[in-house]
């Protein structure tokens, strides 16, 4: 597995990338990213380190230049246009295994044992899936641990890939307890 977070543009990316590599990925959405979005990258390349992988076109530029003044040590991972370009459309998505696989290599990330500290019956202990807040409770925890919202499985994804410790966890579950009540 690889240590460091991909991020990509779209969710066509994140799907191509994860299909060439056991890797964490998060989508920017294009230019529809906040400086919400930008606070939680810090804190994941702080724990983690992030690799960027954009388009390489223009707006894929745009992006990774925008990232990179914002987040300092970010590793920089490359697809060349031809590599990238299918019926005139150039994309992440349209790269092949091993282009990305390639491209991701060449920026030197840090291979980790897949880590299972977390499990699903946690999550529903701490009222974090299968509960009727579950979802207010996982985008307040996500925001407070800086791993942002996502659905309950792959949250349990996150705590587990994005070095989450326990002790953490449980602080900001009794945070927004406290907040609560």
């Amino acid at each position: 597995m690889i240590k460091e977070i991909i991020v990509v543009e779209g969710r066509d990316d994140v799907t191509a990338v994860k299909n060439a590599l056991d890797a964490e990925v998060i989508a920017t959405g294009g230019f529809g990213y906040d400086r919400k979005f930008i606070e939680n990258l810090k804190k994941i390349s702080e724990k983690r380190g992030i690799i960027i992988l954009t388009d390489p076109d223009y707006a894929g530029e745009k992006i990774r230049k925008d990232l990179t003044k914002h987040i300092k040590n970010c590793k920089h991972a490359f697809i060349k246009q031809g590599k990238a370009l299918k019926k005139g459309n150039i994309g992440v998505e349209n790269a092949t295994k091993e282009d990305i696989q390639e491209a991701i290599l060449k920026a030197r990330p840090e291979i980790l044992e897949k880590r299972e500290e977390f499990s699903k019956r946690d999550l529903i202990e701490l009222g974090l899936a299968g509960g009727e807040n579950s979802s207010r409770r996982r985008e307040q925890v996500g925001e407070i641990l800086g791993i942002g919202y996502c659905n309950a499985k792959q949250f349990l994804n996150r705590l587990n890939n994005f070095g989450i410790t326990r002790e953490e966890l449980i602080k900001a579950v009794e945070r927004i307890e406290k907040n609560e009540g």
